[in-house]
């Protein structure tokens, strides 16, 4: 293969498509986020994970678990936990089988401002997605990310 190669041209084109709808999308909900609720795109994430956490066995994620549902490094993410916390919308506490484990919750107040924002977030989405579906090189993505479905709880 050389860099002039079809497939290769082909395959470039369409991770430049994806990239461009990804930062479409994460620049229109963040705009949104933060001016309705002074919350930027990873700290929603983080909330909208972390709020999904339960009792039950491998119901509470360490923080590289965490980590990887929010798509970013650990330290990145501790950085961020530590923000919010800092805010009032998180708190840490020990794990109670290993005394070494840190996890983290969600506040009373974290899950407030989450279902306060969740709609501005969907509606965003939407919106990105809707305004994406109407240049050409972008639809067939879309169309795409509208069938996808979450993976099964295993």
């Amino acid at each position: 293969m050389t860099a002039t190669d079809p497939a290769l041209t082909a395959l470039a084109q369409g991770w430049c498509a994806l990239s461009l709808l990804h930062g479409r999308i994460e620049a229109h909900v963040e705009r949104a986020l933060q001016s309705g609720h002074d919350l930027s795109v990873r700290e929603y994430s983080l909330l909208d994970v972390l709020s999904r956490q339960h009792d039950g066995e491998g119901g509470h994620l360490q923080m590289k678990q965490v980590a990887e549902a929010v798509v970013l490094s650990q330290s990145a993410t501790t950085r961020l936990v530590t923000r919010l916390e800092d805010r009032g919308l998180l708190e840490r506490y020990l794990c109670p089988t290993d005394r070494r484990g840190i996890y983290t919750n969600v506040t009373g107040e974290g899950l407030t401002l989450l279902a306060a924002a969740r709609p501005t977030n969907d509606s965003a989405l939407r919106e990105a997605l809707d305004e994406a579906a109407e240049n050409p090189e972008l639809a067939p993505l879309v169309r795409v990310v509208e069938t996808l479905k979450a993976p099964a709880a295993a």
